[in-house]
């Protein structure tokens, strides 16, 4: 099982998806960032990267790592922001 080390312990990349997470407590979209784009609340991080490396094939573990300021969390909340603004085809 792959296990990614996070500041406050160890957690799997199964529990990750099993945590519901309310992605309007982990994005802001304020006009003085990133002129508006929806980014990781308290970074400058938009969503879109998160969004884009996980389509490149990058794992939630190379992300965290590439941005230690980043949680899984926010990964997470990510996905849901992406799922809630892009709605299925009814």
């Amino acid at each position: 099982m792959s296990l990614y080390t996070q500041a406050q312990g160890t957690l799997s990349a199964g529990a990750m998806s099993m945590q519901k997470v309310h992605w309007a407590e982990r994005i802001a979209v304020d006009p003085e960032i990133h002129h508006g784009e929806p980014c990781i609340r308290g970074t400058r991080i938009p969503v879109a990267v998160v969004l884009g490396s996980l389509a490149e094939g990058l794992t939630p573990e190379a992300i965290l790592h590439e941005y230690p300021a980043l949680t899984a969390e926010d990964i997470q909340a990510c996905l849901a922001y992406a799922a809630e603004v892009n709605p299925p085809f009814p």
